[in-house]
């Protein structure tokens, strides 16, 4: 084995983070986990407490501790970007910030999306928006994001890489409810919701996330890098995987112009192009292999 690493995870408590910590232990590395403390962290692992939006309070926390990389979980605005980079100056060789598909929220591309659609350094960044109203932080995640990203990629003092996830499925704590959503629907026969002009997304199951990330801890690459499963899937297929777990079930659609449609339902194209991963080194999984046994598992049926 390679010699350890030194592996800071800020946030990673649940669903993508718990994984992420447990196959990093695994891989022999040395892991410590920073968090408020809102759920205990996994045995083993150093636990620091400190609110990342408080500089000073993360300072606190630190102390003189170093670490050859930091995995930033909840980085969700230029912000707390920025006091990353402040506070993480010196304290690292390496920075890997989950990010999002949802970067490409006006790259409406026919095709797959490359990372080179949206170039962290060609970015505009406006630290003076109310990115610290959790209202307009949600309502603007897609851009929080793009900002956060350019921050990380606009100063010296450490590398970086931003990791675009796609809609993550899978796993018996699978927050969301979005399945569930589907599932409710089509055992009560209530139609589902979705645009007239329906574009299928790319995927990826949320163990396979977890082992791309703790992939990626260990490289030397930088910049941007999609992580999504191959082949794109629609909101159909979806729903007939989760009908085979309704007994009787069957999905009924109901078309919309304009207003509220259903989760993973989407009038603009979310697919990710995973070349640069596997030109990397990592091959992702075909979406259609893991599907239905993401949906057993979030629906209680698996193993």
């Amino acid at each position: 084995m390679e010699k350890p690493l030194d592996v800071l995870v800020i946030g990673g408590n649940r669903y993508v983070g718990k994984r992420l910590i447990a196959r990093l232990r695994a891989a022999g590395h040395r892991v410590t986990v920073l968090n408020r403390g809102s759920s205990p962290s996994p045995a083993g692992v150093e636990h620091l407490l400190a609110d990342r939006d408080d500089e000073k309070s993360l300072t606190g926390a630190l102390g003189s501790r170093v670490f050859d990389v930091v995995v930033d979980q909840v980085c969700y605005t230029p912000r707390q970007a920025a006091i990353a980079r402040r506070v993480f100056t010196g304290r690292t060789r390496r920075y890997v910030m989950t990010s999002t598909v949802e970067v490409y929220e006006y790259e409406d591309s026919p095709t797959l999306v490359r990372e080179e659609a949206v170039d962290p350094a060609s970015v505009g960044v406006d630290a003076d928006l109310p990115w610290d109203d959790p209202a307009f932080a949600e309502a603007h995640y897609g851009e929080g994001k793009r900002q956060a990203e350019a921050v990380l990629a606009a100063g010296p003092g450490f590398e970086s890489t931003v990791v675009r996830v796609a809609h993550v499925l899978g796993g018996d704590d699978d927050f969301t409810g979005r399945l569930a959503h589907y599932a409710e629907r089509i055992r009560t026969g209530e139609p589902i919701a979705v645009p007239t002009v329906n574009r299928p997304a790319t995927y990826v199951h949320v163990e396979e996330i977890a082992r791309f990330l703790t992939w990626a801890t260990g490289e030397d690459f930088t910049g941007p890098v999609n992580a999504a499963s191959s082949g794109t899937l629609s909101t159909e297929e979806l729903c007939a995987a989760v009908a085979a777990h309704v007994p009787g079930g069957r999905a009924e659609f109901r078309h919309v112009e304009v207003g509220e449609v259903s989760p993973f339902s989407f009038r603009r194209s979310y697919g990710m192009d995973n070349a640069r991963a596997a030109g990397l080194g990592f091959t992702f999984t075909d979406a259609r292999r893991w599907l239905p046994r993401a949906v057993a598992e979030t629906l209680g049926k698996g193993a």
